[in-house]
């Protein structure tokens, strides 16, 4: 038996994507957010959502990021509350 192709019936009903959920969905739109942002474009940011609890977690470049990253956060539609876990880098201590 061959493989599907990708325009059989059969294989789009494997591969169909199922609903998201909305925690999922809210995931998607804060990460999409950060995506598009200058200040926040470049940094290593995880989200995570949880009952519509977004969790923000990793390191930035400054507090700054931090804030406008929590702000963007808390513009999407449907996010009950924001948990702002981001750290700036660590600091290197000096030797002498």
């Amino acid at each position: 038996m061959m493989p599907p192709w990708p325009d059989d019936a059969l294989y789009r009903y494997l591969k169909a994507p199922g609903p998201m959920s909305d925690d999922a969905r809210l995931a998607a739109l804060v990460t999409q957010r950060l995506g598009i942002d200058w200040t926040t474009r470049h940094q290593q940011i995880e989200v995570t959502v949880q009952n519509a609890v977004v969790i923000l977690s990793g390191r930035v470049a400054g507090p700054e990021v931090r804030r406008v990253a929590g702000d963007l956060a808390w513009d999407v539609p449907g996010v009950f509350d924001v948990c702002n876990t981001l750290r700036p880098p660590r600091r290197r201590r000096r030797r002498g």
